[in-house]
């Protein structure tokens, strides 16, 4: 069944990728810290801050510079770095800075300057935001196939402890910046505030369940190929640890939350969502597993990095319904709102699948527009007709 709902229209031009061409970036000043190592990070190498592939090297005049090879027709975001996302550049008074974009259309040479550095200026703490109706499970949740342990959290809704209600559940990657500022990576969602008033609104609740992250697994754990960590067009590199992952959930996770809580056990009522590479992970669930997960909530898909799922959309058979919803922004990679358009294609071909698009065209690949889509995902979720 094909459905559309929640469009917005976006209207662009898309350049033939054939064309391929030479990108020069020079970092012409420094306002602090110049003798350290300097990495160019962003939507070609999914944005990794130490990449050593993307290190730049000492250029003419004491500056230091990168040339990027054989880059396609399109649009790029980046930012540098000195190693990691708390070293971050900002601006001379320590406010951060947009992401910078590249235009290519021809080579391209770009001098830049940095005017300061995130760790430069200590942010205050940040505070603990979670609601009340936030808790952690367990801080070390095993999970067997990988011989690791995750953090689990725990969102029940209000009426949880006063009524005898069973709940659908609702999975989600990135456990820890879903609900609270202070364990966040960048910003929140705020999902929980969202129930909050949401479910009132429209009397439709829902538990929610966070996993956080591997940090420096997550790549891994959230791709279910052996992928390349330049970006998913060269000779795979890294290990995929999707498929082990995703059976955590289904035989490991799932019955430990159905035994503990008072859950809607069904597929009907069970759903799995994420961003990113939390999407591709959420996507593979529910293709590989549409007898556990009804409905998955994909946003921000990084397809790029693993080609191979569109087969796996285009080869999937199941005899149940299960329903997507895919959502990009116009202004993240130059590939995503293509990438998500070839998969709504092939999941809208399907003769039992439920396929629902949200293009924003001015969404930017950060928490503040996921948080700003969620609620329209939610109410997709739990009023189906």
């Amino acid at each position: 069944m094909k459905k559309i709902v929640l469009f917005s229209l976006f209207i662009g031009c898309m350049k033939p990728l054939m064309a391929q061409f030479s990108v020069r970036l020079v970092v012409a000043s420094v306002a602090t810290k110049p003798d350290d190592d300097i990495y160019v990070s962003g939507t070609f190498n999914n944005w990794n801050p130490q990449d050593p592939n993307y290190k730049l090297k000492p250029f003419a005049g004491g500056r230091k510079s990168i040339v990027l090879k054989e880059v396609a027709v399109g649009n790029y975001a980046f930012k540098f770095t000195r190693g990691s996302l708390d070293k971050v550049e900002c601006m001379a008074d320590g406010r951060d800075i947009s992401d910078r974009v590249l235009e290519v259309s021809a080579d391209v040479s770009m001098e830049i300057n940095i005017a300061g550095w995130k760790d430069n200026y200590p942010e205050r703490p940040k505070r603990y935001s979670a609601s009340p109706q936030v808790k952690i499970i367990e801080t070390d949740f095993a999970i067997p196939q990988l011989n690791r342990k995750r953090r689990i959290w725990i969102y029940l809704p209000k009426g949880y402890t006063t009524s005898a209600k069973k709940y659908p559940v609702l999975y989600m990657q990135d456990g820890q910046n879903l609900f609270n500022d202070q364990t966040a990576a960048a910003n929140e969602w705020g999902v929980d505030e969202c129930l909050d008033s949401l479910q009132k609104r429209i009397n439709q609740e829902c538990i929610v369940i966070g996993i956080d992250n591997g940090n420096d697994k997550r790549a891994n754990e959230y791709c279910p190929y052996s992928f390349s960590s330049k970006g998913g067009f060269s000779t795979p590199d890294q290990t995929g640890e999707g498929k082990e992952y995703v059976e955590f959930l289904v035989k490991n996770l799932k019955p430990y939350i159905d035994t503990k809580y008072r859950t809607l056990k069904g597929r009907e009522y069970t759903f799995i969502a994420g961003s990113d590479m939390g999407a591709v992970i959420s996507d593979y669930a529910i293709l590989k597993y549409p007898d556990v997960f009804e409905a998955a909530g994909i946003f921000s898909p990084t397809f790029s990095v693993t080609p191979s799922i569109f087969s796996e959309a285009e080869n999937a058979i199941t005899a149940e319904l299960p329903r997507f919803y895919f959502y990009a922004g116009g202004k993240e990679s130059n590939v995503m709102v293509s990438d998500v358009e070839k998969m709504y294609d092939i999941c809208s071909k399907k003769r039992r699948y439920e396929v629902v698009r949200h293009l924003n065209p001015i969404g930017e690949h950060k928490e503040k527009f996921w948080q700003q889509a969620f609620p329209q995902f939610y109410i997709w979720l739990m009023t189906k007709e």
